[in-house]
This record gives structure tokens, C-alpha cells and sequence, in this order.
């Protein structure tokens, strides 16, 4: 119940501070509201909203690692007996399965050998299938162009 309470307050928490980091600008001015271009002397001011902003955030991200740190706290002590071997079920295992199997009666091990290749040989490419080659015959030669006299 308590950690449900502290959660939501936390979720509020968080959409706050993020609302209001995104209302503030990068120099200070806070959204451009201001007291209308000028002096007005109020408390909304550019300056006063930009430090009014400034002590928002300053508490939310108080209040947000407050909640944080009593969060992780109350949700460890609501663990604090269980460990995780605890939840194993160790007792329903079976151990003649983890005892390793006998070893074979040539006493050769049975690992299998790797087929190494030599690093300097290409592996063998498929050899490529054969051409059927024409038989050659004598070229013919390109008639030449008769010359007329101009």
C-alpha cells in the first residue's frame, strides 16, 4: 500500500519536473513571460519567473531522489529473506545427471578432430565445366573499296 502511494507521487513528481524544465529557457527567461518588454517591477517578471523556475526544478529533483532512494529502500526490504538460490528448486533436481557420463573402455578420448587447412592454399575452387571449342578457319579478308579518279 505504502509503495503504491510513494509511486504515484513519484510519477507526479517526474511529469512535473519535466514540465518544468521544458518551460524554462536557455537564458533564463522562462517561456519569454515577462512583465510586457519592460521594467514592470512584478513579481513575473523575466527574471522573477526565470527564479521562481529555477527553485521549482531545484525541489522537484529534491523530492524526485528523495522518493527514488525510499523507493529502492522499502521495495529491497520486502525481498530482504528471499535470495535467489532460495527460489531454485534444488531439492527436485536430479544430481545422478549432473555426474559426468564414464569415459569409453579404449580410453580414446571422443572428441572429434578438426580439419585444419593450411593458411598460405586457397581453398579449391570447382573446377570450371569445359567449353566446346569451334574449329578455327582462315579469316576472310574484307573486300577493298575500288578508287575513282577525280
Amino acid at each position: 500500500m505504502l509503495l503504491s502511494i510513494l509511486l504515484t507521487i513519484h510519477i507526479i513528481v517526474c511529469i512535473a519536473l519535466i514540465l518544468v524544465i521544458l518551460m524554462q529557457r536557455s537564458e533564463g527567461g522562462a517561456l519569454g513571460m515577462g512583465g510586457g518588454g519592460g521594467g514592470g517591477g512584478g513579481i513575473l517578471t523575466a527574471r522573477g519567473t526565470g527564479d521562481l523556475l529555477s527553485r521549482t526544478t531545484w525541489t522537484l529533483a529534491i523530492v524526485f531522489f528523495v522518493l527514488s532512494v525510499l523507493l529502492t529502500i522499502l521495495a529491497g526490504r520486502g525481498r530482504a529473506n528471499d535470495s535467489v538460490v532460495d527460489r531454485l528448486k534444488i531439492d527436485a533436481m536430479d544430481v545422478e545427471a549432473l555426474k559426468p557420463k564414464a569415459a569409453p573402455s579404449n580410453g580414446a578420448p571422443e572428441a572429434p578432430t578438426p580439419q585444419v587447412r593450411p593458411i598460405s592454399q586457397p581453398p579449391a575452387a570447382a573446377a570450371p565445366a569445359p567449353v566446346a571449342v569451334k574449329p578455327a578457319t582462315a579469316p576472310v579478308p574484307a573486300p577493298v573499296p575500288a578508287k575513282t579518279a577525280p
